[in-house]
């Protein structure tokens, strides 16, 4: 124990890594990108959902750090099932770093009945889960959370999506609020 101390002691400053300091900003999802190819999983494990393959037209997926969260359960996405703009959304994905049994019981308590959005034509958003997080390291839009969830999650983000690519991302800078700005204007700005 001492010798190594000591060994990295006389090393030479260049030797030892160190990370750059970089004031640039975090290369999250950007207008135009194409939707990761990773499949997610809808209701059970067997059932894969792959966004990139499901959205050729136009749709809105919508990432939440954490299904049952408060501020998700409680604002944020029933900003969404509430929405009367939803009917001209195309198809709604909502996304986490969850397993489909936890989706699936949220989107039953969040939807019951399936039918989302304030209209005549109602349309049913999908709760999906990406487990290991795969879909949401694609998008650049993890961060760790791993003292409140236990490992990485999503930031809150809305892509609105047209032909498989992203054509708006509105995504939370601070990862701890809701700020309806946020994700309203996903469905105003349309």
């Amino acid at each position: 124990m001492f010798h190594s101390r000591r060994l990295i002691s006389v090393l030479p400053r260049r030797a030892c890594p160190s990370r750059p300091f970089s004031r640039s900003a975090a290369a999250f999802v950007k207008l135009g990108d194409p939707l990761p190819d990773v499949d997610l999983v809808e209701g059970s494990p067997g059932n894969k959902v792959n966004l990139s393959k499901e959205l050729q037209g136009k749709g809105l997926v919508i990432g939440v750090p954490a299904a049952f969260s408060p501020a998700c359960s409680a604002t944020h996405i029933p900003g969404y099932v509430n929405s009367s703009a939803l009917k001209d959304a195309g198809q709604v994905f909502v996304v986490s770093v969850n397993d489909p049994f936890v989706m699936k019981a949220w989107g039953s308590t969040l939807d019951p009945q399936g039918k989302s959005g304030v209209s005549k034509r109602s349309i049913s958003i999908r709760f999906v889960g990406d487990p290991a997080g795969s879909f949401t390291e694609a998008l650049d839009l993890s961060f760790d959370s791993a003292t409140v969830f236990g490992n990485n999650r999503s930031k809150r983000y809305a892509l609105v999506i047209k032909d498989g690519k992203v054509e708006q991302a509105h995504v939370e800078p601070d990862n701890t609020g809701v700020n309806g700005k946020y994700y309203n204007c996903s469905l105003d700005d349309r």
